[in-house]
C-alpha cells in the first residue's frame, strides 16, 4: 500500500504535469497563429508585387505623364522645360499618376516625345498632338531597335541600327531606309500644363511577330 505522502507526491506531480500541458498548449496555438498571419501577409505582399509588375508592363494608359527614361535625368518627370521647340527629342516612360510606377517593364513601352511647331504638322498629326508636342514609339519596326538618332536640320528621327528615318511631323511616316512602316502614334494631350496620354497607340509597336 502507497504511503500518504506518496499519494499526495502522485497527484500533486499530476497536477503540476496538467499545469505545464496548459502553456505549451497556448504556446502551439500562439505559433500556430503567428504562422497563419505570415503566410497571409506573404501572400498580401506577393499580391501587391505581382501587381505592380503588371503596372509595370501594361501598355501607356489614358492619363499617363511621362518619365525620362535614359540619361542623367532618367526617372525623372518630363515637363514643357525638358521640350524645345524643335527638338531634339526626349525618350521616355509613361508612367502611372496614382502611384507612380513607371512602365518600364518592357521596352515596348518607350516614346519619342518632340516639340515643333503645329504650323509644320499635317493636318492628321496635329489631331494627336498636344500644343505641338507629338509622341511615336521608339521602337523601329524593322528590327525592333531603339530610335534614338535626331536629324536637326531636317527634324527626322533616325534608327541607328539601319538608318532608317521617320518624319514626325508627318506622323513618322517612313522617309528612307528598310523600316516597312511608320511609329506607332501615341495620343497626346496637356493637363495642368504637364504632357500626358491621351489613348492608346495608334498602330503596330515593335517588329511584326511573324
Amino acid at each position: 500500500m502507497s504511503r500518504p505522502d506518496e499519494r499526495l507526491e502522485k497527484t500533486g506531480t499530476a497536477k503540476r504535469c496538467e499545469e505545464c500541458l496548459v502553456p505549451r498548449s497556448l504556446s502551439r496555438r500562439t505559433v500556430l497563429k503567428s504562422a497563419l498571419a505570415v503566410g497571409v501577409s506573404l501572400q498580401f505582399v506577393g499580391r501587391a508585387t505581382s501587381a505592380a509588375e503588371d503596372l509595370r508592363q501594361v501598355r501607356p494608359q489614358v492619363g499617363d505623364l511621362f518619365v525620362v527614361s535614359l540619361g542623367d535625368h532618367q526617372g525623372q518627370l518630363v515637363t514643357l522645360q525638358d521640350l524645345q521647340l524643335g527638338g531634339p527629342p526626349v525618350i521616355a516612360y509613361p508612367v502611372d499618376p496614382s502611384t507612380q510606377t513607371p512602365r518600364d517593364g518592357s521596352r515596348l513601352n518607350r516614346v519619342l516625345l518632340v516639340r515643333l511647331s503645329e504650323n509644320e504638322l499635317s493636318e492628321q498629326t496635329r489631331m494627336s498632338a498636344a500644343e505641338g508636342i507629338v509622341g511615336y514609339s521608339a521602337i523601329c519596326p524593322h528590327t525592333g531597335c531603339d530610335v534614338v538618332g535626331w536629324k536637326g536640320d531636317t527634324q527626322y528621327f533616325v534608327c541607328p541600327c539601319h538608318f532608317s528615318t521617320f518624319d514626325p511631323k508627318d506622323r513618322a511616316r517612313v522617309v528612307s531606309g528598310p523600316a516597312p512602316r511608320s511609329l506607332a502614334v501615341l495620343p497626346l494631350r496637356l493637363v495642368d500644363g504637364k504632357v500626358t496620354v491621351a489613348g492608346p497607340f495608334s498602330g503596330r509597336v515593335g517588329v511584326e511577330q511573324k
